[in-house]
C-alpha cells in the first residue's frame, strides 16, 4: 500500500505546489557592461547582487524585491563611485536585466544593461 501511495503523494505535492521548486526569473550570472559578472541570488525576502569577478569580487552591491511581473526595486551600491548608494528599479526581459538608478531624489540617474551569462 504505502509503495503505491507515496508516488501519487509526491506528484500531488508537485502539481498543487509548482512555485516552491521553481527559481525566480532573475536568479542566475549576469554579465555587466563592464565585462564583469555577478549573480543574482535569493536573501532576506528579496534577490541579493553579488560581483563574481573584477576588482570587488565578493562584495554584495545590491539588493532588489519584486515589484510586480518582471519587474524589481531596490538599491545599488557604485564602489566606483566611493560606495554611493542608489535606489534602483530593474525590468526583465527575456536574457536582459535592464537596471536605473537615482540620487538625489532622482536628479541624477543611470541605467545599464545586463545580459544572462
Amino acid at each position: 500500500m504505502m509503495k503505491k501511495t507515496l508516488p501519487l503523494l509526491l506528484l500531488a505535492a508537485g502539481l498543487l505546489f509548482p512555485a516552491l521548486a521553481q527559481a525566480d526569473p532573475i536568479e542566475g550570472r549576469w554579465k555587466m557592461p563592464s565585462g564583469n559578472d555577478a549573480t543574482i541570488a535569493p536573501c532576506s525576502g528579496g534577490f541579493c547582487l553579488t560581483y563574481v569577478n573584477g576588482p570587488f569580487k565578493g562584495k554584495q552591491f545590491g539588493r532588489m524585491t519584486p515589484s510586480g511581473t518582471g519587474t524589481y526595486e531596490g538599491t545599488v551600491t557604485d564602489y566606483t563611485r566611493n560606495g554611493r548608494e542608489f535606489t534602483g528599479k530593474g525590468k526583465l526581459s527575456g536574457d536582459t536585466l535592464s537596471v536605473s538608478g537615482c540620487v538625489l531624489g532622482g536628479l541624477i540617474c543611470r541605467s545599464q544593461e545586463l545580459k544572462r551569462v
